[in-house]
C-alpha cells in the first residue's frame, strides 16, 4: 500500500482533465512542440479531456457572438476633412479555425479584439474614407459603410471570425454639420416662401374668379333689365298710351282746346 501511494503521486502529476463545453471551442496543444513552419502543434478538442499537464496544455475560445464597442476615433477624407467614427462589432470565432486562431495568437480573444481586430476595423475606415470627399461622405454614408464591411468581411473571415453584425456612427466636423444645417435652413426657408406664393397666387386666382363672377351675375342682371324695359317699351303704342289716359282722366273737360289753326273756343261757355 506505501508502494501505492508514490505511483498515485506521480499519475497525478503526469495526468490532469479539462472539459470543453457545446459553447466552447478547444484546444490541446503540446508546449515545447512546433511544425517547421513554427506553428504549434495543436488538435481541436470537445467534451472530457485527458492530459499531460507538464507537457501539454489546454485552450478553448468562445464560439459564441461577442460584441466589440470600439473607442471613437477619427478619418480625413480627400479633402482632409477630419470626421470622427464610432463603431460597433458583434462576431463569432469559427469552430473550424480555432487551431489556426490560437498557433497564431496565442491569446485569449480580448486581447485579439484589441490588437489584431482593433487594427483591421481602423484601417477599414480610414482607407474607405479617403476615397471620398468630405461632401460625397455625407452624402453615400450607407455606401462609404458597406465598402467598409466588405473590408472586415474580407480581412477576418480568413483569420477564422465572422462578422454577424457592424454598425458605426459617423460625425461630420462642426464647420461641416453647420454648414448642413445651414442649407437646409435655406432649403426648408425657399420652400416655405414658395408655398406662400402658391398661396398667394391660389388666393388672387379665387378673388378673379369671385370678381368674374360678381360681374357676369350683374350683367345678366342688367341685361335682364334692359330687355324688360325693351320689352315694355315695345308693348306702349297709341292705344295703350289713349287707354292709360282715359283710365287716369277726371271726367272733365279742358277748358280750352284747340289746333294750330283753331282758335281756343270756351267749353263751359259754348262761346
Amino acid at each position: 500500500m506505501k508502494r501505492l501511494i508514490p505511483l498515485i503521486l506521480i499519475a497525478t502529476l503526469f495526468t490532469s482533465c479539462a472539459v470543453v463545453d457545446s459553447s466552447e471551442a478547444g484546444i490541446k496543444f503540446k508546449k515545447f512542440s512546433v511544425t517547421e513552419q513554427g506553428e504549434l502543434q495543436a488538435v481541436p478538442i470537445t467534451g472530457w479531456v485527458v492530459y499531460n499537464p507538464i507537457t501539454t496544455s489546454v485552450y478553448s475560445y468562445p464560439v459564441n457572438i461577442q460584441r466589440v464597442d470600439y473607442t471613437p476615433f477619427t478619418v480625413t477624407t480627400k479633402d482632409a476633412a477630419v470626421f470622427k467614427m464610432d463603431p460597433r462589432l458583434a462576431y463569432q470565432i469559427r469552430r473550424d479555425m480555432v487551431v489556426k486562431v490560437f498557433s497564431k495568437y496565442r491569446v485569449d480573444l480580448r486581447k485579439i479584439e484589441d490588437g489584431y481586430m482593433k487594427t483591421v476595423v481602423y484601417d477599414a475606415y480610414r482607407i474607405s474614407a479617403n476615397k471620398y470627399t468630405s461632401d460625397e461622405l455625407m452624402a453615400n454614408r450607407a455606401k462609404f459603410e458597406a465598402e467598409v464591411r466588405i473590408m472586415l468581411d474580407s480581412a477576418l473571415l480568413k483569420e477564422g471570425f465572422i462578422v454577424s453584425e457592424f454598425t458605426s456612427q459617423i460625425t461630420p466636423p462642426e464647420s461641416l454639420s453647420a454648414a448642413i444645417e445651414a442649407k437646409n435652413n435655406a432649403i426648408q426657408e425657399s420652400l416655405k416662401a414658395e408655398n406662400e406664393v402658391k398661396k398667394a397666387e391660389a388666393q388672387a386666382k379665387i378673388a378673379i374668379a369671385q370678381a368674374e363672377g360678381e360681374a357676369k351675375a350683374l350683367k345678366i342682371k342688367a341685361d335682364g333689365e334692359a330687355y324688360y324695359n325693351r320689352t315694355v317699351a315695345a308693348s306702349l303704342n297709341e292705344l295703350l298710351v289713349r287707354q292709360y289716359a282715359l283710365d287716369k282722366w277726371d271726367g272733365k273737360l279742358p277748358v280750352y282746346t284747340g289746333g294750330s289753326n283753331i282758335p281756343l273756343i270756351n267749353l263751359n261757355t259754348g262761346k
